[in-house]
């Protein structure tokens, strides 16, 4: 039988790399967005509103996948609104394609927020979670939109007769322009700031981040990830956390880092020192060095995301995580973190999106 994939969110990080690794295993793929990227050779591209439920059913009238892959959300003010808007997405989604015979597996991408608490929560009850982060540790007592995308899975599940699964990355490295989460880009766009103006390459986050041991998720493990349970019938309802399957501390990492851009680097100074203050001021900067170094995305919100950084970076724990699920059914995959780093960099000066 022919395998069909929607990937809905395909002009994000998580997305795009997601359909390309799909279409490089044969598959037929449609790639869902508000907007969606059409340079993706072979991706067909289906442009819809996840909350307009009229509009997503008109869109996806003529299209009948055999599995789904949800790798996108939206940011809200509040936990409440993150839970009332992105529950309303996935459901709309699902909703659109109930009594569809061919739909056979939904994958849903989350992430650790799933341990930690929301963006707005981390340690606030004081009551940190235990590390490595594993898949059998409990849901918090917290309000989570994370769990409400995967209850709304669960109940169509249960619905319509199709399996799932849940992925869970770290910070993902990968290229995207326009992405909410850019770890990687937001760094290479910072590095070149300091590079053109002479600054230190200052860590933004905090001791515990400096010093502890930490993971990220290379958008190619991701991708990976998905396309093995896709074709894997033992990874059928189960969550899996996704990282590279190495383990880092920053204070070794932003060297290299800072060394690849040729600059300075400068380590935890005694106190957090936010990179969304620190970039606060940049946007003409960057307009001004895009102009001279004719680059392709003058607009530096399209680019960095410092404020997602600065969380991620001031964690008043380490962070890594645990790949047991996934290990034991034979997903094997392995990426060098400092190279997910490199090629992200290399990629985005190819792009001309960095000097």
């Amino acid at each position: 039988m022919q395998r069909t994939a929607l990937v809905v969110g395909v002009s994000g990080i998580g997305g795009s790399y997601t359909a390309r690794a799909l279409m490089a295993d044969g598959w037929q793929v449609y790639g869902l967005a508000r907007r969606p990227n059409a340079d993706i050779p072979g991706v067909t591209p289906v442009a819809a509103d996840l909350l307009d439920e009229a509009g997503l059913k008109a869109a996806l009238a003529d299209v009948s996948p055999t599995h789904v892959f949800i790798t996108t959300w939206m940011r809200q003010a509040t936990e409440s609104e993150n839970i009332r808007v992105n529950a309303a997405m996935v459901r709309n989604l699902l909703s659109s394609l109930s009594g569809r015979k061919t739909l056979r597996h939904v994958a849903l991408v989350t992430g650790l927020k799933h341990y930690l608490g929301p963006f707005e929560a981390y340690a606030a009850s004081g009551t940190l979670p235990d590390t490595p982060l594993r898949e059998s540790q409990p849901r918090l007592a917290v309000e989570n939109f994370y769990y409400a995308q995967e209850d709304e899975v669960y109940a169509a599940a249960e619905r319509d007769r199709f399996t799932w699964t849940v992925h869970r990355p770290h910070s993902i490295v990968g290229m995207a322009v326009g992405n909410a989460m850019n770890l990687g880009t937001t760094l290479a766009v910072y590095a070149s700031i300091c590079k053109e103006t002479g600054r230190p390459f200052q860590f933004p986050g905090s001791e515990a981040q400096w010093n502890g041991l930490s993971d990220v998720t290379d958008a190619r493990m991701l991708a990976k990830q998905l396309v093995w349970a896709a074709n894997t019938d033992a990874a059928r309802n189960e969550a899996f956390n996704i990282v590279n399957g190495d383990l880092f501390r920053w204070s070794w990492l932003w060297g290299r880092i800072a060394d690849w851009f040729g600059v300075r680097a400068s380590g935890f100074s005694g106190t957090v020192q936010p990179l969304e203050a620190a970039m606060a001021s940049d946007h003409a900067l960057w307009r001004d060095i895009a102009t001279r170094h004719g680059l392709a995305e003058p607009d530096l919100d399209r680019l960095a995301s410092p404020w997602h950084t600065d969380l991620d970076l001031g964690r008043p724990i380490e962070v890594m995580t645990d790949m047991a699920n996934s290990r034991k059914l034979g997903f094997t995959a392995y990426q060098a973190t400092d190279e997910s780093f490199f090629d992200l960099f290399a990629q985005l000066r190819a792009a001309r999106l960095i000097p």
